[in-house]
């Protein structure tokens, strides 16, 4: 409401960032259209959709470091995020004049904007916050509540529809197309999970059904009002398939990714932006057309060097600040306790 919308969407700095005092307090943000941004629904309407992108992106960073964190620290490091991070890729991405959009960049609903820099902004702070205390005697600890997961998984994928669809700005054909795309995606995504992990030797479970179907969610998030449906099926395979090796590595690894956030939303985000590159009806590599695809690969370099560039320097600001790491005796005794007193 007072800069963070500016940035985004305000008249542009040679394509980088918006002048912070185009929309200042939401002045002019208003019930009519704005024939640039929302051109079939009111201006205000836009705005508050945008809120929900915003907001999303530093609430699936936290995954990457539950049970370490400060969490009057994390509060700055979304503010800092908000306006250092995510404002200039949502600018570069989705205003007329950003740098990106002009390059020809695919972006419908996210992948780049909200789960790329989340991903990298998650394997910065589980690399700068270091390993929980109980890490090393349990590394694969066990999900505490399985239908608390099946819910969450439930809410997110019906939440997805309008987070997809809805980037269409209309109840139109465009709607419809990115609304069968993310649930064929995502269906897709699901199957390929427990299929490959019994392929492994590992048990079928519910919670492999729940972080497969997320996984193609993310990934289809970037194409899914640009793909037809047998794409859309490939991608959530491909996608599926590629995040579970990322986790199987990580879980080699000594990196303490809580909830797998670089390895399920970063690698998902990734896989989604490089096949929108490919298939991309009518300028993808898929129908012949390379500069699209060449845009996006360009992209994916400047994208993770500046998210997680840029994630670690605030991480380090931050910390300079408000120190980000809780004791160990605040550790030991739980965060709901010792940061809320609940």
């Amino acid at each position: 409401v007072l800069v963070g919308f500016s940035l985004c969407f305000g008249e542009s700095f040679h394509g980088l960032i918006g002048n912070p005092l185009t929309y200042f307090m939401f002045r002019h943000v208003d019930l009519n259209i704005n024939p640039a941004f929302s051109p079939t629904i009111p201006f205000l309407l836009f705005a508050v959709f945008q809120l929900k992108f915003a907001i999303i992106t530093p609430a699936l960073i936290t995954g990457s470091f539950a049970e370490r964190v400060k969490f009057n620290a994390y509060l700055l490091f979304i503010c800092l995020f908000s306006i250092f991070i995510y404002a200039p890729l949502a600018h570069w991405t989705w205003h007329p004049e950003g740098f990106l959009r002009n390059w020809g960049v695919l972006d419908f609903a996210g992948g780049t904007v909200v789960h790329m820099s989340a991903g990298y902004a998650a394997l910065a702070g589980a690399m700068f916050l270091g390993n929980r205390t109980s890490f090393g005697d349990n590394k694969h600890q066990e999900p505490a509540n399985i239908p608390f997961v099946i819910l969450g998984t439930g809410m997110l994928w019906f939440g997805w529809f309008g987070f997809n669809a809805g980037s269409s700005l209309g109840a139109n054909s465009t709607a419809v197309l990115a609304f069968a795309t993310t649930i064929i995606a995502s269906a897709a995504a699901m199957i390929t999970w427990i299929f490959f992990d019994a392929i492994r030797g590992k048990k079928v479970s519910a919670m492999g059904a729940c972080i497969g179907a997320v996984v193609g969610l993310v990934a289809i998030t970037p194409a899914a009002g640009y793909v037809t449906i047998p794409h859309a099926l490939f991608i959530g395979f491909a996608a599926s398939i590629i995040s579970n090796l990322a986790v199987r590595a990580k879980n080699k690894s000594n990196l303490d990714d809580t909830l797998d956030v670089f390895p399920c939303h970063g690698i998902g985000g990734i896989v989604g932006m490089i096949l929108t590159g490919v298939f991309a009806k009518d300028v993808g590599l898929f129908y012949g057309h390379t500069t699209t695809f060449f845009y996006h690969m360009l992209t994916l370099v400047i994208v993770s060097i500046y998210t997680f560039g840029g994630s670690y320097l605030l991480y380090m600001i931050t910390d300079k600040i408000v120190p980000l790491r809780v004791s160990l005796q605040d550790e030991i005794d739980g965060l709901d306790y010792t940061q809320h007193g609940e």
